[in-house]
């Protein structure tokens, strides 16, 4: 589809509301996934980094649990 002028580009044949909408909504949704999967990734690595401070202070208790019930 070819338009005479800029103006008619943006004017979509009568129905440039839905069609930039539909646009502006499809470009805004992905915006939002992608910040959100950012957010979500950031605290699942900062989950994981606090499960294995967790597992080290288990570790270390154990190991100390041990030395002092040898002595």
């Amino acid at each position: 589809m070819q338009f005479d002028s800029f103006s008619a580009f943006l004017d979509m044949g009568g129905y440039a509301f839905y069609v930039w909408l539909s646009f502006g909504v499809t470009f805004g949704v992905m915006i939002l996934l992608v910040v959100l999967s950012y957010r979500q990734h950031k605290g699942l690595l900062k989950s994981v980094l606090k499960e294995q401070q967790r597992q080290v202070r288990i570790k270390e208790a154990r190991e100390k649990s041990h030395a002092s019930s040898a002595r």
